[in-house]
């Protein structure tokens, strides 16, 4: 089992910028896909195949946020640009067992999240 910790979020204004990461202890990235999540129903933001160059976004962040992996694969991070009020959320990662085209699936383990609150 990976026990993830997300870290990185924070307070900032509209159209601020920050960067969250997800790091894992035990077996860093056997699983190779790591998804992005926000909120209570968990609206999935992105996806990463850590092992390829293959990245996913939802509508809604894509062209302002940016997801990768770090070049020891100990994490990944999502860097979020141009932030909106309606970017506040509870973002979380987790394991998945794959990242298509259509976003992430077959969750795995999560993290405990990291709280992103933009003022306006």
């Amino acid at each position: 089992q990976v026990q993830l910790v997300e870290s990185g979020g924070g307070l900032v204004q509209a159209g601020g910028s920050l960067r969250l990461s997800c790091a894992a202890s035990g077996d860093m990235w056997d699983d190779r896909y790591i998804g992005w999540f926000r909120g209570e129903e968990r609206e999935e933001v992105s996806c990463i195949d850590v092992h390829a160059d293959f990245k996913w976004y939802a509508d809604s962040v894509k062209g302002r946020f940016t997801t990768s992996a770090s070049n020891a694969r100990t994490r990944v991070l999502l860097q979020m640009n141009s932030l909106k009020p309606e970017d506040t959320a509870v973002y979380y990662c987790a394991t998945a067992r794959g990242c298509s085209g259509y976003g992430p699936y077959g969750y795995g383990d999560w993290g405990q999240g990291t709280q992103v609150t933009v003022s306006s």
